[in-house]
């Protein structure tokens, strides 16, 4: 990777994982392995890229890092691999499920939850997580009326474009 942001520093930042522009849209990759070449290149080893052809597929492609602190104070960062496995509860509505993973992969960061045999998707915005239990690894959130009932094809409206 050559660094265009010479203020970005791949220890300080908690990368757990980059973006690369492919055919338009952004893959994620997790990072295996990384060691300067430089001040402004940096050799990357990620997963899945085990072979000369899957490495070469990704030169010149624009990569983009993860903004991985997720934080309620400065004092208490977490990345958002941390809220994988949390149970999540809504204030109103109760226990919700767990999250059984983070969507990074649009400027809307949403929270897989896992619930029986569905589904449900959670914005993952700090307005919305009025609590963290680190020790017990549960997440208490205030989502907003009626996003729920979004989720539950039951309830939610048909929408025609």
């Amino acid at each position: 990777m050559t660094l265009f942001d010479d203020a970005f520093d791949m220890e300080e930042s908690g990368t757990e994982f980059i973006f690369c522009m492919l055919d338009g849209i952004l893959v994620p990759f997790f990072v295996e392995e990384y060691r300067y070449r430089s001040d402004t290149t940096l050799l990357v080893k990620l997963e899945g890229v085990d072979s000369e052809e899957k490495a070469r597929r990704l030169t010149n492609v624009k990569v983009y890092v993860e903004e991985v602190p997720y934080s309620l104070d400065e004092d208490s960062a977490l990345s958002w691999s941390f809220f994988r496995g949390c149970t999540v509860e809504d204030a109103k509505a109760g226990p919700l499920g767990t999250i059984s993973r983070v969507d990074t992969s649009t400027i809307n960061t949403l929270f897989i939850i896992k619930r029986g045999n569905s589904e449900l998707l959670v914005p993952a915005q700090e307005e919305f997580i009025q609590h963290i239990d680190r020790e017990h690894r549960h997440v208490v959130m205030q989502l907003p009326e009626g996003l729920l009932s979004l989720n539950d094809p039951a309830t939610a409206k048909e929408n025609v474009f």
